[in-house]
């Protein structure tokens, strides 16, 4: 009787064992598996780092997002409404009364943006501010609206948009990360992370300590020293996981989720050398850190958040996030708000003052804003609630008009009604400014090609410069 021809010669590894087993069965459950992370394969480079040819030419490199958590009042800030003062205790709806803005608005620079007193150093800088005052939100709750501003939905975890970001450009310096969000708040993966993307394009947090000297009082990031291992020693581990690496690929198949596992291990490493020393703001000349309101009561954290970020963009970063909360003010406006707005003024007055004088700002994009505005009628007395219907964010820099008021919303400003400008299309727009199609820049997730905007989205060009 002739052998069985088909016969194993030798040893067989795991996946031959479930080709060949029970017909094969359990290998198509692995087949799916495999076909889930080799989607996340990068076309035309498996480099997630390296640079990435644009759509079009674009008008900016970086983006700096000012995230202000909470949802800051508009109408108090940068949205002016006389209208609001005239109609001041009026009854608005469901017995509540309309609330005119304790502060004055002045025209400011050579456009005559109208800006509160709130913002007197912001102000200074109008001429080179885009304010968007007819931005409009899905929903008034401080949660989903998060999730939305950062990601595009409200309802599914997605990826960020800094993380799409990083995706779609690539980052300008191998040794740092391409997306950094500094002090982040709540939410956690859910406004930072990459989701279906690979891991690599998560928001990588930076957090700074309070040292009023300018110094760096605490680790900024965690788990990036190694306290067991010298730099030799975790060289030659590296180089080991390579070695093994390629000889698996070898002999079996390039596995795009083991390689975005070494690339972070490796990122990992290079930035225990680069990253201490770009967190230590105690090396900055004095006179940068008084521009930034670093050392003073009320200045001091953000503008520690503000001078990091410039550094990082300085450095290649493509897409930094700086947070601060507490805009939440259902009751004590008076107070709160003058607080909030004077612990940032300074700071972003003099980021967007040192990326000019840097010749940076026109090559980055700096945003403002929260994830909705406020209502025009008091809550508890000296507050206001949540508004979605209407809210202002602004822009500058990276290839915006300066100077220039887009859209409006109602006599209150309690909705926008001229060029409105929802979430998707504020997404459309800031990509197209970055040199992406907000419809090109896709990513095949479960057999379908997802985007940052889903199906919607429109740029608005009348503020590109």
């Amino acid at each position: 009787m002739a052998l069985c021809s088909h016969r194993q010669p030798g040893p067989i590894n795991r996946r031959q064992m479930l080709q060949s087993a029970a017909c094969g069965f359990g290998f198509l459950a692995f087949a799916g598996l495999a076909q889930g992370s080799a989607s996340k394969l990068l076309l035309p480079t498996d480099d997630p780092f390296a640079p990435k040819t644009p759509h079009f030419t674009p008008k900016a490199k970086r983006v700096i997002f000012l995230c202000m958590a909470g949802g800051p009042s508009h109408v108090d800030t940068f949205d002016y409404k006389p209208e609001l003062a005239t109609m001041d205790g009026k009854s608005y709806r469901r017995n509540a009364k309309l609330m005119a803005s304790p502060w004055k608005f002045k025209q400011r620079g050579k456009s005559g943006l109208w800006i509160s007193d709130l913002f007197p150093n912001v102000g200074g800088l109008a001429d080179d501010l885009t304010l968007l005052r007819s931005m409009k939100a899905a929903i008034p709750a401080h949660a989903q609206a998060t999730k939305h501003l950062h990601t595009g939905s409200f309802q599914f975890v997605r990826p960020s948009f800094g993380a799409w970001s990083f995706y779609g450009l690539g980052t300008m310096n191998e040794n740092l990360p391409g997306f950094v969000t500094i002090n982040p708040r709540n939410g956690g993966a859910e406004n930072y992370g990459s989701s279906f993307l690979p891991a690599t394009y998560q928001g990588t947090p930076v957090n700074l300590g309070s040292s009023r000297r300018g110094g760096q009082s605490e680790d900024p990031i965690q788990h990036i020293t190694n306290d067991r291992t010298g730099s030799r020693a975790q060289e030659e581990q590296l180089d080991l996981l390579r070695t093994l690496e390629r000889e698996r690929t070898r002999r079996d198949r390039h596995d795009p989720a083991l390689e975005s596992v070494l690339e972070q291990y490796e990122l990992a490493f290079r930035m225990q050398t680069e990253v201490p020393e770009l967190v230590d703001l105690g090396k900055e000349d004095r006179k940068t850190l008084e521009m930034y309101g670093i050392g003073q009561d009320g200045t001091n954290e953000f503008g520690r958040q503000c001078l990091l970020a410039r550094k990082l963009a300085e450095e290649g970063v493509r897409f930094i996030e700086v947070t601060h909360g507490g805009w939440d003010t259902h009751r004590n406006l008076r107070a709160d708000l003058e607080k909030q707005c004077g612990a940032i003024d300074q700071p972003i007055a003099a980021l967007l003052t040192d990326l000019k004088q840097r010749n940076m700002l026109d090559e980055t994009l700096v945003l403002w804003g929260g994830e909705f505005g406020r209502t025009p009628y008091a809550q508890n007395g000296d507050g206001r609630d949540h508004n979605a219907g209407g809210f202002t964010m602004w822009m500058a820099g990276g290839g915006v008009k300066g100077g220039l008021s887009y859209g409006s919303t109602d006599e209150t400003g309690s909705k926008a009604t001229d060029d409105v400008m929802d979430i998707h299309d504020w997404h459309a727009t800031v990509l197209h400014l970055m040199g992406m199609d907000h419809e090109r820049l896709t990513y095949n997730h479960a057999g379908r090609d997802f985007r940052l905007t889903d199906i919607h989205g429109n740029v608005h060009s009348k503020i590109i410069s």
